[in-house]
């Protein structure tokens, strides 16, 4: 009689954990690779509506751009994006080497990514190697980029 409560125990954390849904990664992985995909045609077609609707919009988020100081809240990343529609014209961005990593839980993501990007400045051509990590998160249903770091390799 000693070890029915730990069997008892084992026997319940057994059933709600056979019980939790199981998370299709495959999917979840497309989802987010897709949505990755839409950010680079949010920002290469200077779309602010469809932007919105990728990233989250955390008053307190952190993100950090390949250039300049870090960018803090919803309103901080709308404002960056909205100088560099005004400062950048034919942004192309060719996105490479896209890995995608899904949490057990299958409601968080990280993923990594290359861009060229390129764009004019005026009479400047920009033509960029940029290194990409992503933070993702599935909320209401929907993934939403909730942290971002990009960089320029130095050299």
């Amino acid at each position: 009689m000693r070890g029915t409560p730990m069997l008892a125990v084992a026997l319940c954390v057994h059933l709600c954990t056979a019980c939790q849904p199981a998370v299709d990664v495959e999917s979840a992985e497309a989802d987010v690779r897709a949505l990755l995909d839409r950010y680079v045609r949010c920002v290469e077609q200077e779309d602010m509506e469809q932007y919105a609707q990728v990233v989250d919009h955390d008053a307190v988020m952190m993100n950090f751009g390949a250039f300049g100081e870090p960018i803090v809240g919803w309103d901080g990343l709308q404002a960056v994006m909205t100088d560099q529609n005004a400062a950048l014209e034919d942004i192309q961005i060719d996105q490479s080497d896209v890995m995608v990593h899904v949490l057990p839980s299958g409601d968080n993501a990280w993923a990594t990514s290359l861009w060229q990007f390129r764009a004019s400045a005026g009479e400047n051509q920009l033509d960029l190697p940029v290194r990409c990590t992503w933070q993702l998160e599935r909320r209401e249903g929907a993934w939403r980029v909730v942290h971002f770091h990009k960089s320029v390799a130095a050299g």
